[in-house]
């Protein structure tokens, strides 16, 4: 069985399987995964838990005996194993297919892994331990569908933003969900539950930067040509994320319904993607001119 990490709470609500698989990209979604399956294994009675944890000099030998340790208690046994870099190597390979052919009574298997590849994937050992339990690949969402990841997080402490502000998160955190986990947390403890506000979200978000964006939102919106240059040089100095500061002007075109200047976006958002050539900066800044020389 496979799982998304969205899936897993659904999931650890009903009776455990005696293996899960942890595997992918994204080192906060494998650890809250890993936290999660530990502490749904305790609320269903594994109440002993062996760390294992796979070196150069690790003896597979410590699997077997790890699972096969009784509790004095009379309880069950989750054992945690992790191999961090992902290469078990042959002996390790072959006794990982003989544990899971033979799967130790009142025995949860936790393995933990780091991101495999299509290489690391068709590996019989890989293969063996994917059927016989439940793999769970905890890779980040791309950027397209990091707007539904972080309002699912928002939900879950009680608040909401608009499509813009969703997407405000999404290309300053895009890459690490980590930075985006810890923006949202941030949130929460600014604002009570309920709707928040593009101006509330970006006020926090920029709050970190060494950069502000909000100046240049600030410049167009004064329609402050010379403003607009100062500030685009300095995001270009502090190596701003082209894709944050696209948004903004793309915003404004959106906002004043200026259909060339969105025209101009769009032709830069190629540039950044590498299917257009051009001065990215020279381009953003023709288009702030652009903005702050429009009618409304």
């Amino acid at each position: 069985m496979q799982l998304r990490p969205e899936q897993l709470a659904a999931h650890l609500a009903k009776p455990l399987g005696q293996l899960y698989v942890l595997h992918g990209d994204d080192p906060l979604l494998t650890v809250e995964a890993g936290d999660a399956l530990r502490a749904a294994a305790r609320k269903q009675g594994f109440d002993d838990r062996t760390v294992l944890v796979v070196t150069p000099s690790f003896k597979w030998e410590e699997l077997f005996h790890a699972s096969g340790n009784l509790s004095l208690f009379g309880g069950r046994t989750l054992v945690d194993l992790r191999i961090p870099t992902g290469k078990p190597g042959r002996d390790g390979g072959e006794a990982l297919q003989r544990y899971v052919r033979d799967l130790p009574a009142d025995t949860l298997t936790l393995v933990t892994l780091p991101e495999m590849d299509w290489r690391a994937k068709k590996a019989a050992w890989f293969a063996a331990l994917v059927e016989a339990g439940v793999g769970i690949e905890c890779n980040a969402p791309p950027l397209a569908q990091l707007p539904q990841w972080i309002t699912r997080r928002l939900a879950a402490q009680q608040q909401t933003a608009p499509a813009e502000a969703l997407e405000f998160i999404a290309l300053h955190v895009e890459g690490n969900l980590l930075a985006a986990h810890q923006e949202i947390q941030k949130l929460g403890l600014l604002h009570p539950p309920g709707a928040l506000t593009l101006q509330q979200v970006s006020a926090a978000v920029l709050n970190v930067a060494r950069y502000d964006i909000d100046d240049l939102r600030a410049a167009l919106q004064a329609r402050d040509a010379a403003r607009c240059a100062r500030t685009l040089e300095g995001l270009r100095a502090e190596d701003a994320a082209p894709p944050l500061v696209l948004w903004v002007l793309a915003n404004e075109a959106r906002q004043r319904m200026h259909r060339a200047a969105l025209l101009h976006a769009a032709r830069i958002d190629r540039i950044i993607k590498g299917l257009s050539r051009g001065d990215l900066w020279d381009e953003c800044l023709q288009l702030a001119l652009r903005l702050t020389r429009a009618s409304t």
